[in-house]
């Protein structure tokens, strides 16, 4: 609309001319909002609320005559609230780059103001405060045209050749360049331990990994041997099986015909032998009893009677030998020995008749004698063989 005028976001228009609105201020300030402007009439101009740079480059003296080249960059505007306005306004308007010099001097001069009161390492280790201190010097003569400050940064500071920062700096250096060789000792150390772990590591695995590969080399080889003997294994063991079973087969063998042997010749050897014994023991007795009763006849006669009976009393044992289960083991000899056997059985009887009845009749003899002191007496009644 034509006469309707409008600021920018970050811009104060300035509205000259006529009196109402003004007050003290000789303009009228419009911010946020348009207004209008009679052409002719009325005058417009704009002032920027933007934020504006201003560079410091000053050399200053400390307080131990050193000089020092200080840089600092300062964040500035116009404040927003109408008084700072109308003072930029009427300060700046006509030339608002001013703002920026302005502002760069009056920063410098504090900044020499308060660097002389401090020592370099103050200025050097304590650079926030340095720059708070300026802030806050510069402050009410900041707001007095108009402008207020965001912040303030030192950007370097330098002695220029007389290399008292280096020198300053220099044990700090030394100690940082000591720790820094002790560091990189360390990290090499430590590099080169870890290097020789890792060679351990894969030595160990290495040796493990060989130690496990023989293991299982020499399991297949077992296995494999074991395969390759298991037939021959198993067909000795079961001849071996066979064997023994041959074995106890031909012990239990060798025993029952021993029993057999036992039985068939020993028990009936034994046998008739016993029963030849108890027969000549009766005939023995028959025959002590016959001489006892002919004990009164003549010698020769009972020796007669004897030698009459001895054929029929080897024919009683020979007829005793007849049923009996006799096994000859040494043909020809063992008949031999047999008959030799029953012919000495049969003269052992027949002596030991002999010395029974002998015994007997001069026991009778010698009784009779001291009984009468007389002969012999003849012997009465008769006897009969059998």
């Amino acid at each position: 609309m034509f006469g309707y005028r409008v600021p920018a976001p970050d811009e104060a228009m300035l509205i000259s001319g006529g009196r109402r609105g003004m007050g003290d201020a000789p303009f009228r300030v419009v911010t946020g909002h348009g207004a209008f402007v009679l052409p002719v009439f009325r005058k417009t101009r704009f002032l920027t609320l933007a934020m504006c740079e201003a560079e410091v480059a000053e050399t200053c003296v400390t307080r131990q005559g050193i000089a020092l080249t200080v840089k600092a960059v300062i964040a500035f505007k116009v404040g927003n609230d109408k008084e700072s306005i109308v003072n930029a306004g009427q300060r700046f308007l006509s030339d608002q780059d001013q703002m920026s010099i302005l502002t760069g001097r009056i920063f410098a001069g504090h900044l020499r103001s308060i660097i002389g009161s401090m020592t370099v390492e103050e200025i050097v280790t304590e650079r926030q405060k340095l720059a708070s201190e300026v802030l806050e010097t510069s402050k009410t003569e900041m707001g007095t045209i108009g402008l207020t400050v965001d912040s303030l940064q030192i950007q370097s500071i330098d002695d220029g050749q007389t290399g008292y920062i280096a020198a300053m700096a220099a044990p700090h250096k030394a100690a940082i360049q000591r720790q820094a060789q002790i560091a990189q000792a360390l990290a090499t150390q430590q590099s080169v331990e870890a290097q020789q772990a890792a060679e351990r590591n894969q030595a160990e695995y290495a040796r493990q990994t060989a130690v496990v590969r023989a293991q299982y080399s020499a399991e297949v080889d077992r296995a494999q041997a074991e395969a390759a003997q298991a037939g021959p294994l198993a067909q000795a063991h079961a001849q071996q099986e066979v064997l023994t079973a041959q074995t106890e087969l031909a012990q239990r063998a060798a025993e029952l015909r021993q029993q057999q042997l036992v039985a068939e010749i020993v028990k009936p050897a034994e046998a008739e032998a016993e029963r030849i014994r108890v027969l000549a023991l009766a005939e023995a007795n028959r025959m002590k009893i016959q001489a006892e009763a002919a004990a009164s006849h003549d010698r020769v006669a009972l020796d007669r009677m004897l030698i009459d009976q001895l054929p029929q009393i080897v024919k009683e044992a020979a007829a005793g030998l007849q049923g009996a289960n006799v096994n000859v083991l040494n043909g020809a000899d063992g008949l031999g020995e047999i008959a030799a056997g029953l012919v000495g059985q049969g003269l052992t009887i027949l002596d030991s008749v002999r010395q029974n009845l002998g015994t007997s009749n001069r026991a009778e003899k010698e009784e009779r004698d001291s009984r009468d002191g007389q002969g012999p007496r003849p012997l009465t009644g008769r006897v009969e063989l059998d």
